[in-house]
């Protein structure tokens, strides 16, 4: 009877230890897109092998952790009420994620650098496709320029949110102001103009 128990009790364990390895995976990535699998594992307080017990390489272990800060963006975002003027939604979605879309900008990078670009499309293609169509609303509702592509403004706003990233980290920009100072530019650089 004892092996029964022994068993889900693993099972915890190596649940528990797979959540701090993507924890640190997330953490160490989104600071250097380059962390190796040892700082990971350092960073998670487990061993190398405990590590690729879970993940069969680093490959694995960044798709894993991309797939992780997607679901959690995905969480957040399919809770936003993104209806009516398309300049109110978009300053909505930056306000509530804009650190989340950062963050997972920099775990993305590393993740450009490690898997096939098909299979970063498609983890990326929700929340992508969730800014492109506000976007495209704003474009045909009239309130957003239609002389340069949706998919370009789309660009626009993840480097404009990876750019006030790290000047938070940095200490240049106050990360209470982060949220208007990207709406305002983000809204100037779609304006319509005349």
């Amino acid at each position: 009877m004892t092996r029964p128990l022994a068993k889900p009790a693993r099972r915890a364990d190596a649940q528990h230890n797979v959540e701090r390895i993507l924890e640190a995976a997330v953490s160490c990535l989104s600071r250097d897109p380059d962390a190796s699998v040892s700082e990971i594992a350092q960073a998670a307080r487990v061993g190398r092998v405990t590590l690729y017990g879970h993940f069969p390489s680093r490959d694995a272990l960044v798709e894993a952790a991309l797939t992780r800060v997607l679901a959690e963006g995905e969480e957040l975002l399919a809770g936003l009420d993104l209806t009516g003027d398309p300049r109110d939604a978009l300053r909505v979605l930056i306000r509530s994620s804009w650190l989340l879309i950062a963050q997972s900008s920099a775990v993305l990078e590393a993740a450009q650098a490690s898997l096939p670009p098909e299979r970063v499309h498609e983890l990326h293609a929700e929340p992508a496709r969730r800014v492109d169509q506000l976007i495209r609303r704003g474009q045909d509702e009239g309130v957003f320029r239609v002389d340069l592509p949706a998919s370009w403004l789309t660009s626009v706003l993840h480097h404009i949110m990876k750019g006030a990233a790290v000047d938070v980290a940095s200490g240049q920009v106050d990360r209470a102001d982060a949220p208007r100072l990207i709406s305002e530019t983000v809204l100037a650089a779609y304006r319509v103009d005349g």
